[in-house]
């Protein structure tokens, strides 16, 4: 089975998901779809002084599905209501591209974080770091940005009761685990 990133209208993304798994219930169809998923990942935001965790889609509009795409699935999918397309779907190439299997990994959190110094997507807008060197060495941030393929952060800090961006290296920070 391969992952297929299925694009949706904005907002309908568990939608489809429900919808995809009602309809495939007692269907033969079933056993070719593993898991459905719609990534999510915790954000901070403060609201009256105080932080609030919230959950917010990774990649707003796509729901992501393992599955044996057969023809009869496909349509199936295609003719949900909310459903776009599958990713990598043109008018010149009909059958839907396949996602990278270390891309999967990484949204399902298999792969290590650590592994590849400097890789891209080490940290995530949304990742609760901490400064480890550095003028601003043991603040704690909210990451916002992530430029120049994961080297360069710009992070939320509060400094004297304020919300601060500053710029850092991807080496100055550790993110926390919770």
């Amino acid at each position: 089975m391969q992952w297929y990133a299925i694009h949706t209208y904005s907002s309908h993304e568990n939608k489809v998901l429900t919808a995809i798994e009602k309809g495939l219930e007692g269907t033969e169809l079933k056993e070719h779809v593993g898991q459905l998923l719609v990534p999510l990942r915790k954000a901070f935001i403060v609201r009256e002084g105080k932080r609030v965790e919230q959950e917010r889609k990774l990649f707003t509009s796509y729901v992501f599905i393992q599955a044996d795409l057969t023809p009869e699935l496909r349509s199936y999918i295609l003719n949900i209501a909310g459903v776009t397309k599958f990713l990598g779907q043109t008018k010149d190439h009909k059958d839907p591209i396949p996602l990278d299997e270390d891309e999967v990994n990484r949204l399902l959190g298999i792969a290590d974080r650590g592994k590849e110094p400097g890789k891209a997507f080490s940290f995530m807008p949304g990742d609760m770091v901490k400064v480890i060197t550095g003028p601003f060495t043991d603040f704690e941030g909210i990451v916002q940005k992530v430029a120049d393929d994961g080297q360069k952060l710009v992070i939320d800090v509060t400094v004297f009761g304020r919300r601060t961006p500053v710029e850092l290296n991807a080496s100055q920070v550790e993110v926390l685990r919770k």
